[in-house]
């Protein structure tokens, strides 16, 4: 049995078939341009592969109520040309194939709760940190939903008092997580990209201030049990442990539970890059086969 697996970012959309062993049998990738272009190209790869199902793990934000309208619809994103497209309906009507769909972040989410760094979590946070800032929660093996989904890109933080670009980048919001700490964001502010800085580089002192904002409120608000970080900004090898130390220091000894007095086992890295989203997707689409 073959299944679709779909991992479709604002950069590159990443096409594969996965066998029952999870074992990757096809892959493509493709630049994301305009749907018009991108969503036919897609198509292609599946057809005339028999697959059982599809998953889908996309960019967000998404609509993910099932009742709404706009369900599998791509939402207000700054990617251009994406605003309302309705990628779960695409798909669907050209393969004729159950399909499931969540956010690229969710997906990896599940994945890593379910084959990599969260097994055995109860509740997980998996963040990428890149060209944007993304997250998603799993709860018993499952991905939180509530009137959407999680967006912890957007959520706002405490800017730091050496930051020259208090602001941010993002177009929606003053201070938030994304705008203040993705890959563009460091660029803008320092003007070259985040791989060319130093490692001494004071970047990184903000840096880390930032994504620990971000795991003290995981921490505090869902007591998680694993927060994982991927995204290309976390290969820099220093920043996961400057990311610990500060987070302590946010926490204050006020919290007593063994994921937050040992967070060397609490915030990690993903195990399964760079193919976290594409497991998730799998998930999705074993998912959808199920409830057929």
């Amino acid at each position: 049995m073959l299944f679709g697996c779909i991992e479709g970012g604002g950069t590159k959309m990443v096409l594969a078939l996965m066998d029952d062993e999870r074992r990757v049998v096809k892959r493509e990738v493709i630049p994301t341009a305009f749907p018009g272009e991108t969503l036919p190209k897609m198509l292609d790869f599946f057809r005339g592969e028999s697959i059982s199902a599809l998953g889908i793990a996309f960019f967000g934000p998404l609509g993910l109520d099932p009742e709404s309208a706009d369900h599998g619809h791509v939402l207000a994103t700054p990617k251009p040309g994406w605003e309302g497209t309705d990628v779960l309906g695409f798909f669907r009507r050209g393969l004729n194939v159950p399909c499931g769909i969540d956010t690229d972040v969710n997906a990896a989410a599940l994945g890593e709760a379910r084959y990599g760094a969260s097994r055995g979590a109860g509740v997980s946070v998996y963040v990428t940190v890149g060209t944007g800032i993304g997250g998603g929660v799993t709860v018993g093996g499952k991905a939180l939903h509530g009137g959407a989904h999680p967006e912890w890109g957007h959520i706002p933080l405490r800017v730091h008092p050496e930051d020259p670009m208090p602001e941010g980048v993002c177009p929606f919001h003053r201070g938030c997580l994304e705008g203040l700490a993705s890959g563009p964001a460091i660029e803008k502010r320092w003007g070259i990209p985040a791989a060319m800085l130093p490692g001494d580089h004071i970047a990184w002192k903000l840096e880390s201030d930032y994504l620990a904002q971000m795991c003290t409120h995981a921490l505090m608000l869902l007591s998680a049990q694993r927060i994982v970080l991927g995204g290309g900004v976390m290969h820099r090898e220093e920043l996961l442990p400057m990311v610990r130390e500060r987070t302590k220091e946010y926490l204050g000894g006020y919290l007593r539970s063994p994921n937050a007095l040992d967070l060397e086992k609490t915030i990690v890295r993903p195990e399964l890059f760079p193919l976290s989203g594409l497991y998730g997707a799998y998930i999705l689409a074993k998912n959808a086969l199920e409830e057929t």
